[in-house]
């Protein structure tokens, strides 16, 4: 008898991403397991911060932004539409994947036409997740 093969462990070293989240217990979770993955992760408490940190890094930094939609200062729809519209070589086609409580279609619908590529409910799975990254990060 064989003994099924497990899943290989997820190996994203090299990568980087941003992380953007105002609660911060949801913060250290998300960030525990990307790093597990030996993700690079950089964080950002608002919207408005995550769109600063995006156009001060280098074009290329980052390999997928991970958004949280409800922030305060400024939410993840409107972060991501300004990092999108930000003139920088990455900028349209970083992949930015939505955080969000809320999935109903409404706002799944929301988060497509905003440029995010994923929508991840909370709490945040790290299957799903670690799933979602290998869809859109070269490897």
């Amino acid at each position: 008898t064989q003994t099924p093969a497990l899943p290989p462990k997820a190996d994203f070293s090299g990568k980087h991403l941003l992380l953007v989240e105002d609660n911060e217990l949801n913060m250290e979770i998300a960030e525990f397991l990307l790093k597990k993955a030996g993700i690079t992760v950089t964080t950002a408490y608002n919207g408005q911060e995550a769109v600063d940190v995006f156009r001060t890094k280098a074009a290329g930094t980052f390999d997928v932004i991970l958004m949280d939609v409800m922030m305060p200062v400024m939410d993840g729809l409107t972060a991501a539409r300004e990092i999108h519209a930000t003139n920088r070589v990455d900028a349209a086609e970083i992949p930015i994947f939505a955080m969000t409580a809320n999935a109903f279609y409404d706002d799944v619908r929301q988060s497509r036409e905003a440029g995010m590529v994923e929508h991840l409910s909370k709490p945040i799975q790290e299957q799903e997740l670690l799933d979602a990254i290998r869809r859109h990060v070269k490897r």
